[in-house]
């Protein structure tokens, strides 16, 4: 691909005070321009930058194959669950390695079956690290932030997302050990880590994982239910 095959889109910005492009994980390219620069500029930096450009985009691309649901099945910690269709079903429910979905495109009530049980998988891991070091919490939301897998209120309010039930189980309990351990020390000190270092002695490798891999914990666009046999 050379720059002059590269398709983008321009917006412009008050705000932007030089030229900037943008690769989304959706695999596109915007180039953010200043309100008085001209159009040029756009083209001028897509050529400059084609060499990166080309790069975010192949990431993005091979993120975007690998997404939960392209291939009729979707991850739960260390299991892959197979999406079954039956005509009129509405709520999703679980059968041992199946996953019984509805027909069409199913991703929100595929969504709304991973909330649910990401408050079971998530209350257990905090019931059972809290008995240890015996801080409790005072309760759990279950979210869907686009910038933060957890978080740990100074009243001991518990916030996690459920994207991470796409992810490996220890990439959970590691991040569940990681908001425990804020119970007793709000900041990331050198002490914090010391204490989550010492319940997670793994916690570099589980956390390296989710920055590499954290954009894909996303339901595939095309999502939709499998032909049961």
């Amino acid at each position: 691909m050379v720059a002059a095959e590269i398709a983008y889109s321009v917006r412009r910005s008050s705000r932007a005070r030089r030229v900037r492009v943008n690769v989304t994980p959706q695999a596109r390219v915007e180039v953010v321009l200043p309100q008085r620069a001209p159009q040029r500029a756009a083209a001028a930096a897509v050529v400059e930058l084609a060499p990166w450009i080309q790069r975010r985009l192949a990431e993005a691309r091979s993120a975007l194959a690998r997404l939960p649901g392209r291939d009729g099945t979707v991850p739960y910690l260390d299991d892959r669950l197979v999406l079954v269709a039956e005509p009129g079903r509405q709520r999703v429910h679980r059968v041992r390695e199946h996953l019984l979905v509805g027909e069409g495109d199913v991703r929100e009530a595929v969504e709304r079956f991973y909330r649910r049980a990401a408050r079971d998988e998530v209350s257990r891991r905090l019931d059972r690290a809290t008995a240890i070091t015996g801080r409790p919490y005072r309760g759990v939301a279950i979210r869907s932030q686009r910038t933060r897998w957890a978080s740990c209120s100074a009243q001991g309010l518990m916030s996690f997302n459920w994207r991470l039930l796409l992810a490996p189980e220890r990439v959970l309990d590691y991040v569940v050990w990681h908001e425990v351990c804020h119970l007793e020390i709000a900041d990331h000190s050198p002490r914090f880590w010391a204490l989550v270092e010492r319940h997670w002695p793994t916690w570099r490798s589980e956390r390296a994982w989710l920055s590499a891999n954290g954009a894909s914990l996303a339901l595939s666009p095309v999502l939709v239910g499998s032909p049961g046999s």
